[in-house]
């Protein structure tokens, strides 16, 4: 049986060998992630991964963990190296100044989180029942260092595995119970599946694992056909939506001798006609622009604030990314920055907004601990504001005259399941601006998008995404794009905005269905037949 030779030259496997076999078993994984989504693919890195851990033995509780542990290192290192190589467009948008650190980027993170499923597979190994309950043994472990990637050192949920059946839009569906943590259960364990097939000694042995992965595979497509109405999504009357995607490329964005010709460029561009129903900013009600938007900081800038409002029609009202400048502490040398969603309405007065609460470190701010070390080698300088921004306090409602109450994410906030609504009466939709021009036209802004769409599905909310380079687009609360741009193209996107969906489990509980099928896998792998 050719299953059955394929799992022993994995198990069997040793030194070098295995090490090479668990790098590209988890850099197949990429495969099943945005812009490809080839779902299907989730069962190569999972159950190679139970073959991995198969032959991973030793004497000692201390030698399984060590074996176990390695093989998931180079097993996730592959995952992390094929999923986020596109962090390196970053270092080459000031190539002169940074791209010697790409190497370090690139490799360097993907190494750091391959920890996680290091120590995942290092603690399967420790319990590795036989027979079909290693598979439950196996997605436990791994979701639950999934669930500590997204919170440990403020946590970076990027590619969870749970994303490799978010790309079909009714398997997605599953989340609105369980969340990405959820999915991701499910994801491993319907992925590791098959191994039984290579290394069963009976047919019920072999076949009964693949039958009920298949069958799981069913219910979640019967359950996403159920969830998802037929007809598009009732919209909120009286609004219509204008995104505006300047496609600016990254360098020029950040040099404030561009700042007057980047306002007259978004202003010419949001005037635009779209249609000849459509001929400009006077048939829309809300103008959008990405993070970020200027070079400059716009509340302290009432040239540019007077120039935006002899352009927008009365009652036409602009929300766009900005820094702001905070109060100036005592003692203190500027006063704090923020990363900041400003409302202008059609007078140019700031009348509402919103500072970035969950900063991208390295990007953003400089973590504390790591701080001398990173000035020492010159890092410093990959902070996009000298003394990096400053962080918001509260994760606040956006409240904009004509739209239901806002839940303002600004970049990859949107990427940290359970954190993205605001505490208070519940928002009528996500708004996330952001800026993915770092990383051109690579797999980055789609895995992007991908991860904010999902945040819909889980809260029942529909999502207003606006990004300088793209993906900006509309989506309702089941997931479904309602209107977009694509990645690296110029243009406004006029769009009706979608009502909210019902109260899903997931927002009401949290990881609390995750939680309980956690339980439960972990109970059943415990459980051995008479």
């Amino acid at each position: 049986m050719r299953v059955a030779r394929l799992a022993e030259a994995v198990i069997l496997a040793w030194g070098w060998r295995k090490r090479l076999i668990a790098l590209f078993a988890g850099a197949s994984g990429a495969l099943a992630l945005p812009p490809l989504d080839l779902w299907p693919l989730v069962i190569v890195p999972m159950t190679v991964a139970v073959w991995l851990l198969d032959g991973a033995v030793g004497t000692t509780a201390i030698g399984r963990f060590r074996a176990g542990f390695s093989a998931g290192w180079w097993w996730g290192f592959g995952f992390f190296l094929a999923g986020l190589w596109w962090l390196g467009a970053a270092f080459l948008v000031e190539a002169d100044k940074f791209a010697w650190a790409m190497p370090l980027g690139v490799v360097a993170l993907p190494a750091f989180l391959a920890i996680f499923p290091a120590l995942a597979f290092g603690a399967a190994r420790l319990f590795w029942p036989e027979g079909a309950r290693r598979i439950l043994v196996l997605a436990a472990a791994l979701a639950v260092s999934e669930w500590l990637r997204g919170h440990v050192l403020t946590g970076f949920p990027w590619n969870v595995y749970g994303m490799m059946l978010a790309g079909e839009i009714h398997l997605a569906q599953f989340a609105s119970l369980a969340g990405l943590y959820g999915l991701t259960l499910l994801a491993v364990a319907i992925g590791a599946a098959p191994a039984v097939i290579g290394t069963a000694k009976t047919p019920a042995g072999r076949w009964t694992a693949p039958l009920i992965a298949l069958t799981t595979v069913a219910a979640l497509f019967g359950f996403g056909f159920w969830r998802i109405p037929s007809g598009p999504s009732p919209v909120v009357a009286g609004v219509k939506l204008r995104l505006m995607q300047p496609n600016l490329p990254q360098d020029a964005k950040f040099n404030g001798r561009n700042g007057e010709a980047i306002l007259n460029q978004y202003l010419a561009l949001s005037d635009r006609a779209t249609s000849p129903t459509t001929p400009g900013l006077q048939s829309v009600t809300h103008l959008i622009w990405p993070e970020s938007a200027f070079p400059f900081l716009l509340g302290r800038t009432p040239g540019a604030l007077s120039r935006i409002a002899a352009v927008l029609p009365p009652d036409v009202t602009l929300i766009t990314g900005a820094a702001r400048a905070g109060e100036m502490l005592p003692g203190e040398g500027r006063p704090p920055i923020y990363n900041a969603i400003q409302v202008v309405n059609d007078e140019g007065v700031i009348v509402a907004g919103y500072d970035k609460v969950h900063l991208v470190p390295f990007g953003e701010y400089l973590p504390s601990f790591l701080d001398t070390l990173i000035r020492r080698v010159g890092l410093s300088e990959f902070v996009s504001v000298p003394g990096g921004f400053a962080a918001g306090t509260n994760r606040t409602p956006l409240a904009v005259k004509g739209l239901p109450v806002a839940a303002p994410l600004i970049c990859y906030e949107a990427v940290f399941p359970g954190e993205v609504a605001p505490r208070g009466p519940r928002a009528g939709f996500f708004l996330n601006l952001t800026n993915d021009g770092w990383f051109g036209q690579t797999s980055g802004p789609y895995q992007h998008f991908a991860q904010a769409r999902l945040r819909s599905i889980e809260e029942g909310l529909p999502l207003v995404r606006v990004a300088n380079t793209g993906i900006s687009g509309v989506v309702d609360a089941y997931g479904r794009v309602v209107a977009s741009l694509p990645l690296g193209v110029e243009g406004v996107l006029d769009a009706p905005l979608p009502r909210s969906g019902p109260v899903t489990p997931y927002a009401r509980g949290g990881d609390a269905v995750f939680a309980g099928m956690l339980l439960i896998f972990l109970a059943v792998s415990r459980f051995k037949r008479g």
